[in-house]
């Protein structure tokens, strides 16, 4: 792991490939940290650059006190491919980094090569969905990072990986291991993020939505919905995956990864 200073606050992450011309940039999801890109990292990085932060208040970065909201993380990993000297990335976000990919095109678009969507939405939180992340933050807050992973793993994975312990094993660890100031704000900024809805005919870049076939929290039609706002979007199931495509199928997710950075 690397340390980088981005907009004052001690960003870890991982660099590999930096050979290539290609950058792809890995945004994780929600309560994750690089390491939910493991399988990226170690399959694309001999084809492309693969760059995979911590987000503020998660993995080994810094946990400055929040709010949080989905501009700043934007603004943060902006920060970090300027200290990487990264003029253009392709930008992978999955769920809650789909949120941040949406912020990070509609304010530095021009450090946007392409765009892969995996596993989110770009609807706000309903009025019963602001008060299911109210709930979540009190009982993070009166509990543990531990206990909450207890209660999400089983709305992330497909049943038959959450009954596979070398996956369930990984995932429960690695939301086990958040700081619990992290995962507080990171609620706080999902529930007041706006909505992104008018941003996709916005896109001009090429677009890959990419949605496990057994994600309940995004389904399929979700995934559809919202390629269909994109211009010349295209989407791509991933059969034997739940919510967390690329890390329960990589084998499916990787070379799709690889050949939209290559061409993009």
């Amino acid at each position: 792991m690397k340390n980088a200073i981005a907009n004052g606050v001690k960003l870890a992450y991982r660099d590999l490939g930096q050979r290539h011309p290609q950058t792809l940039l890995v945004i994780h999801g929600f309560p994750f940290d690089h390491r939910m890109w493991q399988a990226q990292l170690a399959g694309l990085s001999n084809d492309v650059r693969v760059i995979a932060p911590d987000l503020r208040g998660a993995g080994a970065s810094e946990v400055p006190p929040g709010p949080y909201s989905m501009d700043q993380y934007a603004d943060d990993l902006v920060a970090l491919l300027d200290h990487l000297d990264v003029a253009q990335a392709v930008i992978a976000g999955l769920s809650m980094g789909g949120y941040i990919a949406f912020a990070l095109w509609r304010r530095h678009p021009e450090r946007v090569r392409a765009l892969a969507l995996l596993d989110t939405r770009a609807e706000p939180d309903s009025a019963q969905g602001r008060e299911a992340r109210n709930k979540a933050i009190a009982s993070v807050q009166q509990g543990s990072a531990a206990a909450y992973a207890d209660e999400m793993a089983p709305k992330l994975l497909t049943p038959d990986n959450l009954a596979d312990p070398r996956i369930h094993d990984r995932v429960r660890e690695m939301m086990a291991a958040q700081p619990t100031g992290g995962i507080v704000a990171a609620l706080g900024a999902m529930r007041d993020r706006p909505d992104s809805r008018p941003t996709l005919p916005t896109i001009t870049v090429p677009t890959l939505v990419i949605v496990g076939a057994q994600d309940t929290l995004t389904p399929p039609a979700d995934a559809e919905a919202l390629a269909a706002g994109i211009p010349n979007a295209r989407v791509e199931i991933i059969p034997q995956a739940g919510h967390l495509s690329p890390l329960e199928n990589p084998r499916r997710v990787n070379p799709l990864l690889r050949g939209f950075t290559l061409s993009s």
